[in-house]
């Protein structure tokens, strides 16, 4: 059984103090936990003050985005030589890098695999505009983006892929739990096709978008679906704990059925 993983994106919220304070509140009640894959993505200025908080805890860190050049004269990034070591994750091709800072699945393929190089394992994040949606045009775009963010990548379980769509990101308005599963196990077929059904079958695929501790559960009882990327909601210890507590207890059950 693949093992559930909820990871926090914090984006671009709290200071290096703030983000201590919330991760301490964080390690007890996470490290409690058992069954899960806990990860937490501040922002990057807070990974090395972070590290040392959860040394010795369950709880790991990601980066929420890297170049993919080891070194060199690119003011302003930050490269998989820099996070190794640092981190275990790290979140790529993003929707909000893809619309806001013009990310191509070129590029995103050039950063996905820099990450597994390095040794790091990457978060890659898929999914669809509400006009696409609409247009029914969802399995179009992932194929589109699996296609382009994977090509000439050789398989790896160390990937974790995230379908977020895209109407869903900060809105409030979550995808269902079935649709939710339906794309997903899409996702898996595709990937299926594009390396082979066996890696296929060991990558976690996770659901992002508006992901709270009250709809948590209708996601993560799907079969297809290995976990959440949680936006706004881990920015809040108790919201946060709810929601790795409830994913895991209710894969206990699964597991023990």
């Amino acid at each position: 059984m693949r093992i559930p993983l909820i990871a926090g994106n914090w984006k671009m919220n709290t200071t290096v103090a703030e983000a201590e304070k919330l991760a301490s509140s964080l390690r007890d009640s996470l490290d409690k936990i058992d069954g899960i894959e806990k990860v937490l993505c501040p922002p990057i200025i807070s990974l090395t003050t972070l590290s040392k908080v959860l040394q010795g805890s369950s709880v790991k860190l990601g980066a929420q985005n890297m170049y993919f050049e080891a070194r060199g004269a690119y003011t302003g990034e930050i490269s998989p030589l820099m996070l190794k070591g640092l981190v275990e994750f790290v979140i790529l091709g993003h929707s909000e890098r893809r619309s806001y800072f013009a990310e191509t699945d070129e590029l995103v393929n050039k950063k996905v695999q820099a990450a597994l190089d390095f040794k790091l394992k990457p978060i890659l994040c898929v999914g669809e505009r509400l006009e696409e949606n609409e247009a029914g045009k969802t399995e179009q775009v992932i194929t589109r983006q699996l296609e382009g963010d994977l090509a000439n990548i050789e398989p790896s379980i160390d990937l974790v892929i995230a379908y977020e769509p895209i109407w869903a990101i900060g809105t409030g308005k979550a995808a269902d739990g079935i649709t939710a599963a339906t794309t997903i196990k899409f996702i898996r077929d595709t990937l299926a096709n594009l390396w082979n059904s066996d890696i296929a079958q060991e990558v976690r695929l996770l659901y992002g978008g508006s992901v709270t501790s009250n709809n948590i559960a209708e996601f993560v009882s799907q079969p297809e679906i290995d976990g959440a990327l949680v936006g706004g909601a881990s920015l809040k210890a108790d919201e946060f704990s709810s929601i790795v507590g409830q994913s895991a207890a209710i894969k206990k059950l699964r597991s023990d059925a």
